[in-house]
């Protein structure tokens, strides 16, 4: 079994900034892709950003420019810096991570229990 917990979230000021960790721990024998995504009320869960184990990132059009992911590879750590933070970008952030786990030859994919980051005006 794997476990992502997530830490960061909290009340900022809309412009200000925020940083997301999420470590995976347990039976892990490497990691794929790890990512983040956001619920906002009475919304679906959408992508923010992700990374793969090459250390390439794909972001939400929504946050580009703003947000930066980032992988700690001997940790098993990723981490989401988000900077001028808007109100819009309220919601709850949960880590997603691919893990292939030892004697399998396909990932398995776990989310974390979230963390709610709300940006206000």
């Amino acid at each position: 079994q794997v476990r992502l917990v997530e830490s960061g979230g909290g009340l900022v000021q809309a412009g200000g900034s925020l940083r997301l960790s999420c470590a995976a721990s347990g039976s892990i024998f490497r990691i794929n892709a790890m990512g983040w995504a956001r619920q906002a009320p009475g919304k679906q869960r959408e992508l923010v950003a992700v990374t793969t184990g090459d250390g390439s990132a794909n972001y939400a059009d929504s946050v580009k420019g703003r947000f930066t992911i980032s992988k700690d590879n001997a940790k098993d750590t990723v981490y989401l810096q988000m900077n001028s933070l808007k109100p819009e970008d309220t919601a709850v952030y949960y880590c997603n991570a691919d893990v292939f786990q030892p004697s399998t030859s396909v990932p398995r994919n776990y989310w974390g229990q979230g963390t709610q980051v709300t940006a206000s005006s």
